[in-house]
């Protein structure tokens, strides 16, 4: 029988996992659409339509730097609900937007909201997972933002197509609405991190400051974020550059990976760590970006997203779980927001980056360019990984009674 300590599905944890699923919906209805609707409706050039990506991902990332620290002084609550008034108010503003600089204003408010909710209830849910399950129970927790990522596009390109902008605006502001009722009792209920985790179980003890540990997960976050910039601006332009319908069904296919792959790798995780899962991870990333590239049909581009999706799948939680584990307790909403700060900041260099490539070759060509990303991935965390191990081989001889603490 499960020990009632180690229990992971518990309400709250289920409640806060639905909310961030309807938080991510929210922006992935709009994100992947976005940018063919603007090209077509305001005849913007590829410098303009990557901005609405950039200008959104940089406001996120500069509303998480303020909401670590206000987490970290007990003001959760505040920057939870804050946020989600502005995601609903920005949401809401894109119909009353007639010029592209008023629309981009909304991406800025909404990417401030946004910001704010993305750090705070992945913090929220590391408090009620049990210590022990933290690799199997972020791994769950993140499916559902792998699930939205992979969806989102779907439902947003179909609405957008089918029934016009106004409809697609309606429906991300109901799914953003429905995450009031849903939080507010846990907002109550929920401890912070520093009450609900005990400080022995993290591997780093209390600090001041940055945690610099945090740095190389960032990177090969951002690394792998670049990535997948280029299929949340670019695929359904790519799809037309190839002659190929429904493209943005590739996120579809991708979750079904996801889904499948995600239990497995933080169980994975919770027994070998990160260190098994990174590099597998990145060639099934690059596989499918290679795959993709030269899809032509259906089927070849559901192959890709399969592939992809298993190393989206893997790398993602393995590396926010990785990260909260490098903090002590009252530090592990910076650790949430740097997670999302250097994915978000892949997303707007990779819009920026891959949109410039393939303004010059092809949107193909594009895909194969953006796989040297996470051959850079490989290489960084590769000496990482060496020189890790030269160090604790160092540690052992001198200490040889020691026992090391596995990030």
């Amino acid at each position: 029988m499960e020990d009632i300590k180690d229990k992971l599905w518990t309400r709250e944890f289920v409640m806060l996992t639905v909310c961030n699923l309807l938080l991510f919906l929210n922006l992935q209805m709009v994100l992947s659409p976005l940018p063919g609707y603007v090209k077509e409706h305001y005849h913007a050039n590829p410098f303009t339509v990557s901005l609405f990506t950039t200008v959104f991902a940089l406001s996120a990332i500069m509303s998480r730097l303020f909401s670590a620290k206000a987490l970290e002084k007990g003001k959760r609550n505040m920057i939870l609900f804050l946020g989600l008034v502005l995601m609903l108010l920005a949401t809401g503003g894109y119909l009353w937007s007639g010029t592209l600089t008023l629309l981009l204003l909304m991406r800025i408010l909404f990417g401030v909201g946004f910001g704010m909710g993305s750090t705070t209830l992945p913090t929220m849910a590391s408090g009620v997972i049990p210590v022990r399950r933290l690799g199997e129970g972020m791994g769950y927790f993140g499916l559902s933002t792998s699930i939205a990522l992979s969806l989102g596009p779907v439902i947003g390109s179909m609405l957008l197509d089918k029934q016009g902008f106004s409809s697609l605006v309606y429906a991300t502001l109901i799914v953003i609405a429905l995450i009031f009722p849903l939080v507010y009792p846990l907002a109550k209920k929920v401890k912070p991190p520093a009450a609900a985790l005990p400080e022995e179980f993290s591997a780093v003890p209390s600090q001041k400051g940055f945690p610099k540990a945090l740095l190389l997960p960032s990177l090969l976050n951002f690394l792998m974020s670049i990535t997948y910039s280029g299929l949340l601006s670019f695929i359904n332009l790519f799809g037309k550059e190839v002659s190929l319908a429904n493209a943005s069904l590739f996120f579809l296919f991708n979750a079904v990976a996801v889904v499948l792959i995600r239990p497995i790798s933080g169980k994975i995780y919770d027994k070998k760590g990160h260190q098994a899962l990174l590099i597998p991870a990145a060639l099934f990333l690059i596989g499918g970006l290679w795959l993709l590239s030269f899809s032509t049909s259906t089927g070849f581009l559901a192959l890709a997203a399969l592939c992809y999706g298993l190393g989206f799948g893997t790398a993602q939680p393995t590396l926010q779980s990785w990260m909260i584990q490098l903090v002590p307790p009252q530090k592990q909403g910076m650790a949430n927001s740097m997670y999302f700060n250097s994915l978000d900041f892949g997303i707007a260099v990779g819009a920026l980056v891959l949109g410039q490539i393939a303004a010059f070759t092809s949107y193909g060509s594009m895909y194969r360019y953006s796989s040297l990303f996470l051959g850079i991935f490989i290489i960084v965390y590769a000496l990482y990984l060496l020189t890790r191990s030269k160090g604790a081989g160092t540690a052992r001889k001198v200490h040889p009674d020691q026992q090391t603490l596995e990030s």
